[in-house]
Protein backbone atom coordinates (compact mmCIF):
# COMPACT_ATOMS: atom_id res chain seq x y z
CA UNK A 1 0.00 0.00 0.00
CA UNK A 2 1.47 3.46 -1.04
CA UNK A 3 1.85 5.84 1.94
CA UNK A 4 1.62 9.42 1.23
CA UNK A 5 4.34 12.07 3.05
CA UNK A 6 2.10 15.64 2.70
CA UNK A 7 -1.37 16.70 4.09
CA UNK A 8 -4.63 16.37 3.23
CA UNK A 9 -7.18 18.23 3.30
CA UNK A 10 -11.43 17.84 3.69
CA UNK A 11 -14.42 19.49 3.33
CA UNK A 12 -18.06 19.29 2.76
CA UNK A 13 -20.22 21.65 0.42
CA UNK A 14 -23.82 21.85 -0.18
CA UNK A 15 -26.75 20.16 1.61
CA UNK A 16 -25.81 17.60 4.12
CA UNK A 17 -27.15 13.73 3.79
CA UNK A 18 -27.91 11.29 6.81
CA UNK A 19 -24.37 9.22 5.47
CA UNK A 20 -21.93 12.53 3.99
CA UNK A 21 -19.83 11.62 7.56
CA UNK A 22 -19.69 8.21 6.45
CA UNK A 23 -17.66 9.12 3.74
CA UNK A 24 -15.34 12.20 5.91
CA UNK A 25 -14.83 8.93 8.39
CA UNK A 26 -13.37 7.27 5.08
CA UNK A 27 -11.65 9.94 3.64
CA UNK A 28 -10.19 10.22 7.38
CA UNK A 29 -9.66 6.81 8.22
CA UNK A 30 -8.12 5.95 5.14
CA UNK A 31 -5.58 8.79 4.89
CA UNK A 32 -4.44 8.38 8.13
CA UNK A 33 -3.66 4.55 7.93
CA UNK A 34 -1.84 5.76 4.69
CA UNK A 35 0.38 7.67 6.72
CA UNK A 36 -0.76 11.40 6.18
CA UNK A 37 0.94 13.94 8.81
CA UNK A 38 -1.97 16.10 8.79
CA UNK A 39 -5.99 15.12 8.16
CA UNK A 40 -7.23 18.90 8.53
CA UNK A 41 -10.93 19.84 7.90
CA UNK A 42 -12.44 22.90 6.72
CA UNK A 43 -15.44 24.30 8.74
CA UNK A 44 -17.79 25.33 6.63
CA UNK A 45 -16.00 24.09 3.27
CA UNK A 46 -14.10 27.01 0.64
CA UNK A 47 -15.89 29.80 2.66
CA UNK A 48 -14.36 28.45 5.82
CA UNK A 49 -11.29 28.25 4.31
CA UNK A 50 -10.80 31.41 3.13
CA UNK A 51 -11.51 32.46 6.38
CA UNK A 52 -8.53 30.03 7.60
CA UNK A 53 -10.78 28.09 9.31
CA UNK A 54 -9.29 24.99 9.58
CA UNK A 55 -9.03 22.14 11.94
CA UNK A 56 -6.74 19.46 12.59
CA UNK A 57 -9.12 16.43 12.76
CA UNK A 58 -7.25 14.24 14.71
CA UNK A 59 -7.58 16.54 17.88
CA UNK A 60 -11.27 16.09 17.30
CA UNK A 61 -11.71 12.42 16.33
CA UNK A 62 -9.49 10.46 18.13
CA UNK A 63 -10.62 6.30 18.11
CA UNK A 64 -12.50 4.26 16.25
CA UNK A 65 -16.02 4.76 18.41
CA UNK A 66 -15.75 8.09 17.14
CA UNK A 67 -15.09 7.23 13.49
CA UNK A 68 -18.22 4.81 14.21
CA UNK A 69 -20.14 7.71 15.52
CA UNK A 70 -19.62 10.00 12.75
CA UNK A 71 -20.41 7.78 10.83
CA UNK A 72 -23.62 7.01 11.85
CA UNK A 73 -23.89 11.40 12.52
CA UNK A 74 -26.48 13.14 10.63
CA UNK A 75 -25.55 16.91 9.14
CA UNK A 76 -21.60 17.96 8.07
CA UNK A 77 -19.51 17.39 10.58
CA UNK A 78 -17.78 19.93 9.75
CA UNK A 79 -20.35 22.62 8.63
CA UNK A 80 -21.42 23.44 4.95
CA UNK A 81 -21.58 26.37 2.52
CA UNK A 82 -22.84 27.55 -0.64
CA UNK A 83 -20.39 29.39 -1.73
CA UNK A 84 -19.39 29.41 -5.72
CA UNK A 85 -16.26 30.39 -7.02
CA UNK A 86 -15.77 32.71 -9.63
CA UNK A 87 -14.83 31.83 -12.63
CA UNK A 88 -11.08 31.86 -13.13
CA UNK A 89 -10.63 34.41 -15.56
CA UNK A 90 -12.76 36.42 -13.82
CA UNK A 91 -10.99 36.53 -10.04
CA UNK A 92 -7.68 35.18 -10.00
CA UNK A 93 -7.17 36.83 -5.97
CA UNK A 94 -9.64 34.32 -4.42
CA UNK A 95 -8.09 31.72 -6.06
CA UNK A 96 -4.07 32.86 -5.14
CA UNK A 97 -5.68 33.57 -1.54
CA UNK A 98 -6.96 29.64 -1.01
CA UNK A 99 -3.78 28.30 -2.55
CA UNK A 100 -1.72 30.11 -0.48
CA UNK A 101 -3.44 29.22 2.54
CA UNK A 102 -2.70 25.56 1.02
CA UNK A 103 0.79 26.12 0.71
CA UNK A 104 1.08 27.46 3.86
CA UNK A 105 -0.90 24.18 5.67
CA UNK A 106 1.77 22.09 3.35
CA UNK A 107 -1.41 20.15 1.49
CA UNK A 108 -0.89 17.96 -1.08
CA UNK A 109 -4.53 16.44 -1.40
CA UNK A 110 -7.53 18.26 -1.28
CA UNK A 111 -11.08 16.39 -0.87
CA UNK A 112 -14.12 17.99 -1.33
CA UNK A 113 -17.31 15.93 -0.42
CA UNK A 114 -20.40 17.56 -2.35
CA UNK A 115 -22.59 17.58 -5.04
CA UNK A 116 -23.66 19.16 -8.38
CA UNK A 117 -21.70 22.76 -7.11
CA UNK A 118 -18.92 21.19 -5.38
CA UNK A 119 -18.16 19.44 -8.16
CA UNK A 120 -17.75 22.70 -9.98
CA UNK A 121 -15.31 23.63 -7.07
CA UNK A 122 -13.16 20.78 -7.67
CA UNK A 123 -12.91 21.60 -11.31
CA UNK A 124 -12.01 24.84 -10.86
CA UNK A 125 -9.54 24.02 -8.34
CA UNK A 126 -7.94 21.58 -10.06
CA UNK A 127 -8.06 23.51 -13.40
CA UNK A 128 -6.44 26.63 -11.68
CA UNK A 129 -4.03 24.19 -10.13
CA UNK A 130 -2.77 22.70 -13.37
CA UNK A 131 -2.42 26.26 -15.42
CA UNK A 132 -0.40 27.49 -12.32
CA UNK A 133 1.62 24.45 -12.26
CA UNK A 134 0.60 23.33 -8.30
CA UNK A 135 1.77 19.93 -6.87
CA UNK A 136 -2.12 19.69 -5.23
CA UNK A 137 -4.37 17.05 -6.44
CA UNK A 138 -8.25 17.14 -6.38
CA UNK A 139 -10.67 14.96 -5.86
CA UNK A 140 -14.52 14.78 -5.46
CA UNK A 141 -16.07 12.97 -3.56
CA UNK A 142 -19.67 12.86 -4.27
CA UNK A 143 -23.02 12.98 -1.86
CA UNK A 144 -26.82 14.25 -2.59
CA UNK A 145 -29.71 12.98 -1.70
CA UNK A 146 -31.33 14.46 -4.98
CA UNK A 147 -29.25 11.71 -6.68
CA UNK A 148 -28.91 14.03 -9.64
CA UNK A 149 -24.50 13.59 -10.21
CA UNK A 150 -24.07 12.94 -13.97
CA UNK A 151 -22.04 9.43 -14.68
CA UNK A 152 -22.33 7.86 -11.14
CA UNK A 153 -25.30 4.82 -10.57
CA UNK A 154 -26.52 6.79 -7.69
CA UNK A 155 -25.15 8.81 -5.23
CA UNK A 156 -24.10 8.30 -1.23
CA UNK A 157 -27.37 9.50 0.80
CA UNK A 158 -29.77 8.76 -2.01
CA UNK A 159 -30.55 5.30 -0.36
CA UNK A 160 -30.77 6.48 2.85
CA UNK A 161 -33.14 9.55 2.10
CA UNK A 162 -35.45 6.89 -0.30
CA UNK A 163 -35.33 4.74 2.89
CA UNK A 164 -37.03 7.54 4.38
CA UNK A 165 -39.49 8.84 1.98
CA UNK A 166 -40.55 5.04 1.26
CA UNK A 167 -41.43 4.00 4.83
CA UNK A 168 -42.70 7.45 6.15
CA UNK A 169 -45.34 7.19 3.01
CA UNK A 170 -46.16 4.07 3.99
CA UNK A 171 -46.85 5.26 7.44
CA UNK A 172 -48.69 8.27 5.86
CA UNK A 173 -50.80 5.92 3.98
CA UNK A 174 -51.56 3.51 6.75
CA UNK A 175 -52.50 6.93 9.15
CA UNK A 176 -54.83 8.48 6.07
CA UNK A 177 -57.54 5.27 6.90
CA UNK A 178 -57.92 5.78 10.72
CA UNK A 179 -61.19 7.34 10.78
CA UNK A 180 -64.40 6.77 8.08
CA UNK A 181 -64.17 10.02 6.69
CA UNK A 182 -62.94 10.72 3.37
CA UNK A 183 -59.29 12.76 3.00
CA UNK A 184 -57.01 14.20 0.32
CA UNK A 185 -53.22 13.80 1.80
CA UNK A 186 -50.22 15.73 -0.25
CA UNK A 187 -46.60 14.64 0.57
CA UNK A 188 -44.69 17.33 -0.39
CA UNK A 189 -40.93 15.98 -1.37
CA UNK A 190 -37.26 17.29 -1.87
CA UNK A 191 -36.40 17.48 -5.83
CA UNK A 192 -35.89 20.50 -7.80
CA UNK A 193 -35.26 19.92 -11.80
CA UNK A 194 -34.81 15.46 -10.89
CA UNK A 195 -37.70 13.64 -9.61
CA UNK A 196 -35.66 10.57 -8.48
CA UNK A 197 -36.58 11.04 -4.32
CA UNK A 198 -40.32 11.54 -4.67
CA UNK A 199 -40.24 8.39 -6.87
CA UNK A 200 -38.84 6.92 -4.00
CA UNK A 201 -42.47 7.02 -2.67
CA UNK A 202 -43.65 4.22 -4.80
CA UNK A 203 -41.35 1.86 -2.62
CA UNK A 204 -44.51 2.01 -0.70
CA UNK A 205 -46.71 -0.07 -2.57
CA UNK A 206 -45.90 -3.86 -1.22
CA UNK A 207 -47.37 -6.99 -0.15
CA UNK A 208 -48.73 -4.46 3.02
CA UNK A 209 -49.65 -0.97 1.78
CA UNK A 210 -51.12 -0.58 -1.77
CA UNK A 211 -49.11 2.75 -2.07
CA UNK A 212 -49.55 6.33 -2.90
CA UNK A 213 -52.69 7.17 -5.62
CA UNK A 214 -50.37 9.40 -7.86
CA UNK A 215 -46.53 10.18 -8.43
CA UNK A 216 -45.52 13.78 -9.84
CA UNK A 217 -42.25 13.94 -10.88
CA UNK A 218 -40.72 17.38 -11.88
CA UNK A 219 -39.72 15.86 -15.06
CA UNK A 220 -43.23 16.17 -16.15
CA UNK A 221 -44.96 19.36 -16.85
CA UNK A 222 -47.40 19.77 -13.97
CA UNK A 223 -51.11 20.64 -15.45
CA UNK A 224 -53.40 22.31 -12.56
CA UNK A 225 -56.64 21.21 -13.89
CA UNK A 226 -55.37 18.13 -14.93
CA UNK A 227 -54.40 16.74 -11.42
CA UNK A 228 -57.44 18.86 -10.07
CA UNK A 229 -60.19 15.96 -12.20
CA UNK A 230 -57.71 13.13 -11.57
CA UNK A 231 -57.75 13.75 -8.07
CA UNK A 232 -61.95 14.58 -7.81
CA UNK A 233 -62.24 11.22 -10.09
CA UNK A 234 -59.74 9.27 -7.54
CA UNK A 235 -61.99 11.06 -4.52
CA UNK A 236 -65.25 9.55 -5.81
CA UNK A 237 -64.33 5.81 -5.27
CA UNK A 238 -61.84 6.28 -2.31
CA UNK A 239 -61.99 6.71 1.06
CA UNK A 240 -58.06 8.24 1.49
CA UNK A 241 -56.01 9.34 -1.69
CA UNK A 242 -52.56 10.16 -0.99
CA UNK A 243 -50.54 11.75 -3.48
CA UNK A 244 -46.74 12.12 -3.92
CA UNK A 245 -45.08 15.64 -5.42
CA UNK A 246 -42.05 17.22 -6.43
CA UNK A 247 -41.77 20.49 -4.75
CA UNK A 248 -40.41 21.43 -7.79
CA UNK A 249 -43.05 20.36 -10.44
CA UNK A 250 -43.64 23.39 -13.14
CA UNK A 251 -46.43 24.21 -15.26
CA UNK A 252 -46.98 24.82 -19.01
CA UNK A 253 -45.27 28.22 -19.05
CA UNK A 254 -42.35 27.31 -16.66
CA UNK A 255 -43.50 28.47 -13.24
CA UNK A 256 -42.93 26.23 -10.54
CA UNK A 257 -46.43 25.36 -8.82
CA UNK A 258 -45.02 27.27 -5.40
CA UNK A 259 -44.82 30.08 -7.03
CA UNK A 260 -48.92 30.27 -7.85
CA UNK A 261 -49.53 31.67 -4.28
CA UNK A 262 -46.71 32.59 -2.79
CA UNK A 263 -43.36 34.80 -3.81
CA UNK A 264 -39.99 33.10 -3.52
CA UNK A 265 -37.59 35.55 -2.04
CA UNK A 266 -34.34 33.73 -0.77
CA UNK A 267 -32.23 32.73 -3.60
CA UNK A 268 -28.51 31.53 -2.76
CA UNK A 269 -25.25 31.91 -4.48
CA UNK A 270 -26.04 29.25 -7.44
CA UNK A 271 -29.20 30.77 -8.17
CA UNK A 272 -31.15 28.14 -6.97
CA UNK A 273 -34.89 29.70 -5.75
CA UNK A 274 -35.89 28.42 -2.25
CA UNK A 275 -39.09 25.76 -3.12
CA UNK A 276 -41.78 25.37 -0.48
CA UNK A 277 -45.38 25.70 -0.68
CA UNK A 278 -46.39 23.48 -3.33
CA UNK A 279 -48.41 20.56 -1.50
CA UNK A 280 -50.10 23.78 0.27
CA UNK A 281 -51.34 25.23 -2.48
CA UNK A 282 -52.91 22.51 -4.04
CA UNK A 283 -53.85 20.93 -1.16
CA UNK A 284 -55.85 24.13 -0.40
CA UNK A 285 -57.00 24.06 -3.53
CA UNK A 286 -58.71 20.78 -3.22
CA UNK A 287 -60.37 21.48 0.26
CA UNK A 288 -61.74 24.51 -1.67
CA UNK A 289 -62.84 22.86 -5.09
CA UNK A 290 -63.23 18.86 -3.95
CA UNK A 291 -64.95 19.97 -0.62
CA UNK A 292 -63.15 17.10 1.55
CA UNK A 293 -60.31 17.22 4.29
CA UNK A 294 -57.03 17.87 3.12
CA UNK A 295 -53.55 17.28 4.70
CA UNK A 296 -50.32 18.74 3.31
CA UNK A 297 -47.07 17.04 4.57
CA UNK A 298 -43.53 18.42 3.71
CA UNK A 299 -40.96 16.03 3.99
CA UNK A 300 -38.30 18.83 3.90
CA UNK A 301 -35.14 18.39 5.87
CA UNK A 302 -36.43 15.66 7.27
CA UNK A 303 -35.25 13.32 3.93
CA UNK A 304 -31.62 14.08 4.75
CA UNK A 305 -31.27 13.73 8.52
CA UNK A 306 -33.22 10.88 9.22
CA UNK A 307 -30.04 8.92 9.99
CA UNK A 308 -32.18 6.53 12.66
CA UNK A 309 -33.05 4.41 9.45
CA UNK A 310 -30.22 4.14 7.51
CA UNK A 311 -29.52 2.02 5.16
CA UNK A 312 -26.31 0.12 5.36
CA UNK A 313 -25.57 -0.22 1.72
CA UNK A 314 -25.98 3.98 2.10
CA UNK A 315 -23.67 4.45 4.24
CA UNK A 316 -21.02 1.65 3.60
CA UNK A 317 -20.72 2.89 0.10
CA UNK A 318 -20.70 6.20 1.46
CA UNK A 319 -17.20 5.31 3.41
CA UNK A 320 -16.43 3.51 0.57
CA UNK A 321 -16.26 6.05 -1.66
CA UNK A 322 -13.85 8.36 0.79
CA UNK A 323 -11.54 5.77 0.95
CA UNK A 324 -11.36 5.69 -2.87
CA UNK A 325 -10.87 8.89 -3.62
CA UNK A 326 -7.99 8.98 -1.00
CA UNK A 327 -6.18 6.12 -2.87
CA UNK A 328 -6.76 8.01 -6.61
CA UNK A 329 -5.36 10.91 -4.94
CA UNK A 330 -2.43 9.26 -3.87
CA UNK A 331 -1.68 7.34 -6.98
CA UNK A 332 -1.49 10.37 -8.88
CA UNK A 333 -4.90 11.15 -10.00
CA UNK A 334 -6.15 14.76 -9.74
CA UNK A 335 -9.53 16.67 -11.36
CA UNK A 336 -11.45 13.53 -10.97
CA UNK A 337 -14.59 12.51 -9.12
CA UNK A 338 -15.23 8.80 -7.63
CA UNK A 339 -18.45 7.31 -8.89
CA UNK A 340 -20.11 4.08 -8.22
CA UNK A 341 -20.66 1.27 -11.07
CA UNK A 342 -23.25 -1.14 -10.48
CA UNK A 343 -21.94 -4.40 -11.48
CA UNK A 344 -24.59 -6.69 -11.01
CA UNK A 345 -29.26 -6.42 -9.61
CA UNK A 346 -29.15 -9.67 -8.26
CA UNK A 347 -26.94 -9.89 -5.93
CA UNK A 348 -26.44 -6.48 -5.86
CA UNK A 349 -23.27 -5.41 -6.44
CA UNK A 350 -21.57 -2.09 -7.12
CA UNK A 351 -17.66 -1.04 -7.13
CA UNK A 352 -16.00 2.32 -6.92
CA UNK A 353 -14.56 3.94 -10.08
CA UNK A 354 -12.94 7.52 -11.51
CA UNK A 355 -14.28 9.74 -13.58
CA UNK A 356 -13.57 13.06 -15.60
CA UNK A 357 -14.72 15.85 -13.29
CA UNK A 358 -15.45 18.51 -16.29
CA UNK A 359 -18.09 15.59 -17.43
CA UNK A 360 -19.58 15.83 -14.10
CA UNK A 361 -19.64 19.32 -12.77
CA UNK A 362 -22.77 21.08 -13.80
CA UNK A 363 -24.66 18.44 -15.96
CA UNK A 364 -27.55 16.83 -13.92
CA UNK A 365 -28.91 13.99 -14.15
CA UNK A 366 -32.83 13.62 -14.23
CA UNK A 367 -35.09 10.14 -13.91
CA UNK A 368 -35.05 8.34 -17.71
CA UNK A 369 -38.86 9.28 -19.23
CA UNK A 370 -39.24 5.71 -19.78
CA UNK A 371 -39.08 5.28 -15.70
CA UNK A 372 -42.08 7.11 -15.71
CA UNK A 373 -45.78 5.96 -16.85
CA UNK A 374 -47.28 7.07 -19.59
CA UNK A 375 -49.87 9.39 -17.87
CA UNK A 376 -46.57 11.03 -15.97
CA UNK A 377 -48.24 10.23 -12.65
CA UNK A 378 -46.44 7.36 -11.54
CA UNK A 379 -42.87 5.70 -11.91
CA UNK A 380 -42.39 2.41 -13.58
CA UNK A 381 -41.66 -0.90 -12.33
CA UNK A 382 -38.02 -0.29 -13.81
CA UNK A 383 -37.55 2.57 -11.64
CA UNK A 384 -38.86 0.69 -8.09
CA UNK A 385 -36.04 -2.14 -9.22
CA UNK A 386 -33.11 0.31 -9.31
CA UNK A 387 -33.98 1.68 -6.23
CA UNK A 388 -34.43 -1.32 -4.22
CA UNK A 389 -31.26 -2.61 -3.64
CA UNK A 390 -30.14 0.73 -2.26
CA UNK A 391 -31.96 0.59 0.79
CA UNK A 392 -31.67 -2.82 1.96
CA UNK A 393 -30.41 -3.43 5.42
CA UNK A 394 -29.67 -1.42 8.47
CA UNK A 395 -27.19 0.47 10.97
CA UNK A 396 -27.99 0.33 14.46
CA UNK A 397 -27.71 3.56 15.43
CA UNK A 398 -25.50 3.65 18.82
CA UNK A 399 -28.47 4.46 21.82
CA UNK A 400 -27.40 6.28 24.80
CA UNK A 401 -30.64 6.43 27.30
CA UNK A 402 -32.83 5.94 25.02
CA UNK A 403 -31.84 8.25 21.86
CA UNK A 404 -28.84 8.12 19.42
CA UNK A 405 -25.72 9.22 20.15
CA UNK A 406 -24.13 11.41 17.37
CA UNK A 407 -20.45 12.97 17.22
CA UNK A 408 -20.55 16.84 17.11
CA UNK A 409 -17.64 19.36 16.60
CA UNK A 410 -16.35 21.47 19.17
CA UNK A 411 -14.08 24.18 19.58
CA UNK A 412 -12.68 22.22 22.40
CA UNK A 413 -10.15 20.13 21.92
CA UNK A 414 -10.68 16.54 23.55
Amino acid sequence: MREIKGNVIVGQSGGPTAVINSSLAGVYKTARDRGAKKVYGMLHGVQGLLEERVVDLADHITNELDIELLKRTPSSYLGSCRYKLPEIFEDQEVYKKIFSILEKLEIEYFFYIGGNDSMDTIKKLSDYSILNGSKIRFIGVPKTIDNDLAATDHTPGYGSAAKYIGSITKEVIRDGLVYDQQNVTLLEIMGRNAGWLTGAAALAKCEDCEGPDMIFLPEITFDVDDFMRRVAKLHERKKSVVVAISEGVKTADGRYVCELTDNIDYVDAFGHKQLTGTARFLAEKISKEVGCKTRAIEFNSLQRCASHIVSRVDITEAFQVGGAAVKAAFEGETGKMIILKRVSDDPYICVTDLYDIHKVANVEKKVPREWINEAGDYVTEEFVNYVKPLIQAELTPIMVDGLPRHLYYTDKVK
